[in-house]
């Protein structure tokens, strides 16, 4: 399987490395493209950095290269996952509007009508982001929100991570190992 997982300057950058980890463990081959806002973000709130999610992918993307493989159709993928999606971005998905690589790699995989999973992180909701998240589910992504459930007891915060790790990746029909799902027996 073959993913592109973008990160976006929205909060969040630990579901991103918490999720780039998981691919590796299910030996995903992953195409990581992280936007100037997510570098920005990163700094700002002092969490995983940029060397923290590069060494986990299999190949790492520059934003502004829009002649990178992951900006054509005919590089096959399976999907891809934008993690965490700030409203920017959102926007950005939802009109076309492809003037980076994150973008451009969204807006291809919508029109090679393959699975597009954008985790927005942002409360509370706009209604323009709102808005956006009906156009671009309308486009054909799957909009899901960081948003652990607490129905399996979690410890600590890697628990919650690990949650939202699987239900994303539940879209790809990946399973994570010891994800405990609702009344399964196990």
């Amino acid at each position: 399987m073959r993913l592109v997982v973008g990160v976006s300057g929205g909060s969040g950058i630990p579901y991103a490395l918490n999720v780039l980890q998981a691919l590796q463990v299910l030996n995903v081959e992953t195409h990581l493209i992280v936007s100037s806002g997510a570098k920005r973000v990163m700094t700002a709130e002092g969490g995983p950095q940029l060397g923290d999610l590069t060494p986990l992918a299999s190949a790492v993307h520059e934003d502004r290269d829009l002649a990178a493989s992951v900006a054509s159709g005919s590089f096959r993928t399976d999907g891809m996952l934008v993690i965490p999606c700030s409203a920017g971005t959102l926007a950005k998905i939802a009109h076309g509007f492809a003037d980076n690589l994150l973008s451009r790699a969204a807006h291809v995989t919508l029109k090679e009508r393959r699975p597009l999973v954008l985790v927005v992180r942002e409360d509370p909701l706009p209604r323009p982001m709102l808005q956006n998240m009906l156009s671009a589910h309308d486009a054909g992504a799957t909009l899901m929100t960081a948003s652990p459930g607490f129905y399996h007891a979690p410890q600590n915060v890697e628990d919650l991570l690990n949650f939202v790790t699987a239900r994303v990746l539940d879209q790809f029909r990946l399973d994570v190992p010891n994800f405990k799902r609702w009344r399964e027996e196990g």
